[in-house]
């Protein structure tokens, strides 16, 4: 997976492909990680992504525990409708921050 990074000052935001599947789960997550261990606030922008299986909801669970345990700002992005259907039927909208628009992400 190719996860492409925009930085906006204190905020890097970061923009997966198209799915975050058990195909790209592994890369998505390492490369999130490794964002996230030099950075104050990310944005996991999902404005692209179509598909996120459990494999996925699983690295974006490790991302956030890694930015909580730096007490860093962490949020998502951008879903599509059946995207976020996906995480509010799993429950992860409880568990990590999911903002409407990257505008209201970056505060």
């Amino acid at each position: 997976m190719i996860l492409r990074i925009e930085n906006t000052g204190p905020v890097n935001i970061a923009i997966p492909d198209a799915r975050i599947d058990s195909m790209t789960a592994t890369s998505f997550q390492e490369q999130l990680v490794e964002i996230i261990a030099k950075s104050d606030h990310v944005v996991v922008d999902c404005a692209t992504v179509d598909y996120v299986s459990s494999a996925g909801l699983r690295a974006l669970l490790v991302a956030a525990k890694a930015a909580q345990s730096k007490g860093m700002k962490f949020a998502v992005c951008s879903l599509k409708p059946h995207v976020k259907e996906i995480f509010t039927v799993s429950g992860f909208d409880k568990i990590v921050r999911i903002d409407p628009d990257r505008e209201t992400a970056l505060v």
